[in-house]
């Protein structure tokens, strides 16, 4: 399955810089991990709610955020146009466990770049990152 509604591709030049925000540590691992398998991503910060993801957004302008939708304190959809203010070279991939089919369409008119399903291959997130970062 491929990442949906993407507005760009190509590849970086350099290594693209990532900010993970979800609510579950367990998975914010899996994600480093799995991102940094590839020597063209660096995740360098994470955050556990949307606010504290706008904090870190604001402070490290990374190039491309992973957003969960569902989270305290600030979910996805309220912290997504409040990151995109306060970094506006950051690009959005919306990364959660809703039905792609209802939810795709909505974070890209909310300002994603692209909407993933969190039980996607680790190879098409890779790629949605990458993609991402050219887009920015």
């Amino acid at each position: 399955m491929s990442p949906r509604f993407l507005r760009h591709t190509g590849a970086p030049e350099r290594a693209v810089r990532v900010f993970l925000v979800d609510d579950v540590s367990a998975f914010r691992r899996l994600m480093r991990f799995t991102l940094e398998e590839d020597p063209r991503i660096e995740v360098v910060g994470e955050a556990s709610d949307g606010q504290e993801g706008v904090t870190g957004v604001e402070r490290l302008k990374p190039d491309v955020v992973l957003l969960d939708l569902a989270m305290p304190v600030l979910d996805g959809f309220e912290a997504m146009p409040l990151m995109l203010e306060r970094s506006p070279g950051t690009t959005i991939v919306a990364l959660s466990g809703f039905n792609a089919e209802r939810m795709a369409a909505l974070c890209i008119e909310s300002g994603a770049h692209a909407y993933l399903e969190k039980g996607e291959d680790a190879e098409v997130i890779r790629e949605a990152v990458l993609e991402a970062a050219v887009a920015a």
